[in-house]
């Protein structure tokens, strides 16, 4: 009997990275994860911020390896457009998760904060995904099928 090999490709996203302004601190992070539980990454894409690349790379990669990890562009600004990428290339909608609204009043009562929009805006999961908690900064990311959405901040992916 032998074994089915798991694979995995990481997907990370932002202009940050491909501007040099940031650099990236995931990809050893998982591949050694990944490498010591017996997975095989055998792939890393950085795109931009750019919804047909972003959903042209996802669905390319999740066809091809059992599952996809992604960091980047679920945060609270404009371009994290992660998120909506995702939903569309499963095809499905995309709304506020009433958990992680949840969560988030919850994390925000405790900062003294407010709920603002930009806040809510790491709210919005697709229809159909799992969240993925994050004890850093509340705002959980997602798995939905062979997709695992995470954070672009190494302390928070």
């Amino acid at each position: 009997m032998t074994a089915e090999i798991v694979t995995a490709a990481i997907l990370v996203i932002g202009d940050e990275i491909l501007s040099g302004r940031t650099k990236d601190k995931n990809i050893g992070y998982i591949a050694e994860y990944m490498t010591a539980i017996g997975i095989d990454v055998k792939e890393v894409r950085v795109v931009s911020d750019d919804e047909p690349e972003v959903i042209a790379a996802l669905n390319a990669l999740r066809n091809r390896y059992t599952y996809v990890f992604t960091t980047g562009g679920i945060g609270p600004t404009h371009d994290d457009i992660t998120a909506d990428c995702i939903a569309k290339a499963f095809g499905v909608s995309i709304d506020y998760h009433p958990e992680a609204v949840a969560i988030m009043k919850e994390r925000v009562a405790k900062m003294g904060g407010e709920l603002n929009e930009a806040r809510m805006r790491m709210t919005r999961i697709p229809n159909g995904a799992a969240l993925v908690y994050n004890k850093v900064s509340g705002a959980p990311g997602f798995w939905i099928g062979n997709v695992i959405t995470m954070a672009g901040v190494p302390s928070i992916m």
